[in-house]
């Protein structure tokens, strides 16, 4: 079964695209089928390890291509699987009607298989080949539409070939050092090697799977790329695509190199794990609060999504147990989030034609479903008890606080308040407050988009009520990578994270609102009242004028504006301008007139007629 995943899914692709230029009916159930066998084949490889080789390179190495599957493999790859099986089941109707479908449907397809053949990959060829299918169709895809999308795929493009290239040479160098590129081979020779060696090869592929992965100050693209990309890319790329960089980083660390080594990567008292600490801490404080100050819906989820990221890679920087496998975990539940995000916040737009935050308000008496979705996905990035996020944060938390990192754990705490308040911003702007009367008439999405939605919901409450569940995964993805795992009960987690048990919380917090429900029910009954029936200063404020959350945080913005602005970016702008003057100004010695020419040739030979009398060269 293993053997059949990655030709179903690339061969899918391409029936899927074949089919769409027959009915359009045969190429939308063909695609959920190309998406859905892939979930069912990884599913039931669960605790398998298979390998096996399908194309020997004839290199004098002899050097093989080569598949294989382990518990960290599978972690991701059932990750991949059922958020792409949920987008394509979401396009179907959020696309409809829209134009190149068939050019669309296969573009996505092929990401996932992509995807899967990265997490699959047994050797560093192999990764790579399947890296440079992902990037390219992303760029695709990014730019599907057009007009803006255009100059944000091709920013995304620029950053990704240079990740491209700095990963390829990290491979050739191994390959000529090596003299393999099997990952376990490499992983046995690279121990003999020098420290310096080692930290150079980490340091490349740092650069191209922190550049994926979004870590500050390697993050440019990503805003651009999940604001202008379709709502069903958005959710695949933020939730699973971005996080191969996660997958990339956690392999070189600890599948490659392994833990003695990484010790041994110090200048003097500052070790690469120590660094990375601080440059995730970055990652984690300005983006969070970047996505504080933005009004377009989708572009504040993709800060979020660069800042969330902080706290995967400062997880698993420490290298302990409890790091690693809070880190992980993070990687799974925030796809979770932000997939459920992307895909309400595409329900919105769908129904009402805009995520302005400011021209929205009140969706939640025509949009019950999205809206609740919404809350549970932002309770789930907060960390709200009985929530995924709520386990996975606890974990970092615990890490940061046993190894006595005071300061990386405030940081990390008021990353969590600048998820509040974001989140807050967009549960209020969308879907509290009034409704504008141009909205009065919007319903809630065909079912087929809710149902992604719905499934994503209760995934975030049942990982929160049962840790137990995927924590095991993540125990078992440790061990396979050779770090000490995390052992757990289903619901009971264990002594290292302290006393927790997620059944007594739900237990409280159903007693809780009993209690509560009892006392509004004895309670005199309300009025219903229309939303336009309200007073102030004297006067009934006419309807759809008083709408209070346009610029929410304006006064905030104001006085943290100039420190949170994206610095980074403006540094690279501001060396592409000064790269296009110079250029324009190379650019200006090719005159096209002969003469001109003539007289260069004239002055080169000149000066060479110079440096010869004043000396030998």
């Amino acid at each position: 079964m293993f053997t059949l995943i990655l030709p179903i899914a690339f061969g899918g692709a391409l029936i899927v695209y074949l089919a769409g230029k027959v009915s359009e009916s045969l190429r939308n159930a063909l695609a959920i089928v190309v998406a859905g066998v892939p979930v069912v084949l990884v599913a039931v490889l669960y605790g398998r390890n298979i390998r096996f080789t399908y194309w020997e390179v004839p290199l004098p190495d002899d050097m093989a291509l080569a598949l294989r599957t382990n518990a960290f493999a599978w972690f991701f790859a059932i990750a991949v699987a059922v958020i792409g099986l949920l987008s394509i089941v979401y396009s179907l109707r959020y696309m409809q009607g829209g134009e190149r479908l068939d050019f669309y449907y296969v573009a996505m397809l092929l990401v996932n298989a992509a995807m899967l053949g990265i997490v699959f990959s047994a050797d560093l060829l192999s990764l790579f080949i399947f890296w440079e299918v992902m990037s390219w169709s992303t760029y695709l895809l990014i730019s599907l539409r057009g007009g803006k999308a255009v100059a944000a795929g091709l920013k995304y493009m620029v950053m990704s070939i240079a990740g491209s290239c700095a990963m390829l040479l990290a491979v050739a160098s191994l390959y000529a050092t090596c003299g393999t590129l099997d990952i376990s081979a490499v992983a046995g020779k690279i121990a003999g090697m020098s420290p310096g060696y080692s930290l150079f090869i980490l340091l490349l592929f740092v650069v191209g799977f922190g550049i994926k992965n979004a870590i500050v100050p390697l993050h440019v693209w990503l805003p651009d790329a999940h604001s202008e990309a379709v709502s069903p890319f958005s959710a695949v790329l933020s939730s699973v695509l971005v996080r191969m960089g996660i997958y990339g980083l956690m392999l070189i660390m600890y599948g490659i190199l392994g833990q003695a080594v990484l010790g041994t990567l110090r200048v003097g008292s500052v070790t690469f794990g120590a660094v990375l600490c601080w440059v995730a801490a970055v990652t984690i404080l300005i983006p969070l609060f970047i996505a504080m100050f933005q009004d377009d819906a989708k572009r504040l989820i993709a800060w979020s999504s660069v800042g969330h990221g902080g706290y995967m890679v400062l997880g698993i920087a420490f290298g302990t147990t409890l790091g690693v496998a809070g880190g992980l975990f993070h990687v799974l539940n925030y796809a979770i989030c932000v997939a459920l995000l992307f895909l309400a916040v595409g329900a919105v737009q769908h129904r009402t034609g805009t995520r302005d935050l400011n021209a929205l308000g009140g969706l939640m008496s025509r949009m019950p479903v999205t809206f609740v979705t919404v809350l549970i996905a932002v309770c789930g990035l907060i960390g709200v008890p009985l929530t995924n996020g709520f386990v996975s944060k606890w974990f970092i938390y615990k890490t940061l606080i046993t190894e006595g990192r005071p300061f990386l754990a405030l940081i990390a705490l008021v990353g969590t308040w600048a998820t509040i308040l974001y989140g807050y911003k967009l549960l209020h702007n969308a879907f509290l407050g009034q409704l504008p009367t141009k909205y009065r008439h919007v319903k809630e999405v065909p079912f087929s988009m809710q149902l992604p939605m719905i499934c994503l919901a209760a995934a975030v409450i049942l990982f929160g009520v049962l840790p137990g569940i995927p924590v095991r995964a993540v125990a078992a993805a440790q061990t396979s990578l050779g770090l000490e795992p995390l052992r757990s009960g289903l619901w009971a987690l264990p002594p290292a994270v302290g006393e927790l048990n997620t059944i007594n919380i739900l237990a409280g917090v159903l007693v809780s609102l009993g209690v509560v429900y009892a006392i509004f029910a004895a309670a005199a009954k309300g009025r219903r009242v229309d939303q336009s029936d309200t007073y102030g200063a004297g006067s009934y404020v006419p309807p759809d004028r008083y709408h209070y959350s346009a610029n929410f945080y304006q006064r905030a913005y104001e006085v943290l504006g100039p420190y949170v602005r994206d610095r980074v970016d403006d540094l690279y702008h501001w060396f592409v301008e000064k790269a296009e003057g110079f250029f324009e100004g190379v650019r200006k010695v090719y005159t096209g007139n002969v003469n001109t020419y003539a007289a260069y040739i004239v002055i080169f030979l000149a000066l060479l007629i110079i440096l010869r009398l004043g000396g030998p060269f």
